[in-house]
């Protein structure tokens, strides 16, 4: 199957977020809280596919509060904070959803995503990930973690499965 027939059979999303959706460097806070830099258009495309059905999944080793209230307001349902080992969390996603690996398009960026990426239908990372996830993603974007990596792959899913631009949902927010 090519990339194009991959991208069809895409029902659901699930994204790490240091390196991914925020950038690599990550300013403390005066109380040595990390605050991350989201980029608007990933999360009008996150927010895009929710609108459209498809569950999202935010999966990251981080705890910050911040994350969750970020993601919530963009419609996402499926936020694990703190994820030591992301195949647990991730096959809790497939639970809830009723969903296949085969169905999810992850994106990852470092080796803590590496074991979920190994069973997803579509491994994808951001230009700037490291070697060995580069070296089994079946997509590595022209975009770095937090400069729109997160809207590439999005954009793709919907193109293809004739939901990108389609709609009065599509022009509102």
């Amino acid at each position: 199957m090519n990339f194009k027939e991959k991208l069809s059979q895409i029902k659901a999303f699930a994204f790490d977020v240091d390196g991914v959706l925020s950038g690599g460097m990550i300013p403390l806070s005066p109380d040595g809280e990390p605050m991350r830099m989201i980029n608007i258009k990933d999360g009008y495309a996150l927010h895009q596919a929710v609108l459209k059905g498809y569950p999202v999944a935010i999966i990251t080793g981080g705890k910050t509060e911040a994350v969750r209230v970020r993601f919530e307001s963009l419609g996402v349902k499926h936020i694990y904070l703190g994820s030591r080992y992301k195949t647990d969390d991730f096959d809790d996603f497939l639970s809830k959803c009723n969903l296949k690996a085969a169905e999810v398009l992850f994106m990852g960026d470092d080796i803590p995503d590496y074991e979920v990426m190994r069973r997803v239908g579509i491994a994808a990372c951001p230009a700037d990930a490291a070697p060995e996830i580069k070296s089994i993603a079946h997509y590595v974007s022209a975009c770095k973690g937090g400069e729109g990596c997160g809207r590439d792959v999005i954009e793709q899913v919907l193109k293809v499965q004739g939901k990108w631009m389609n709609d009065r949902e599509s022009f509102g927010w």
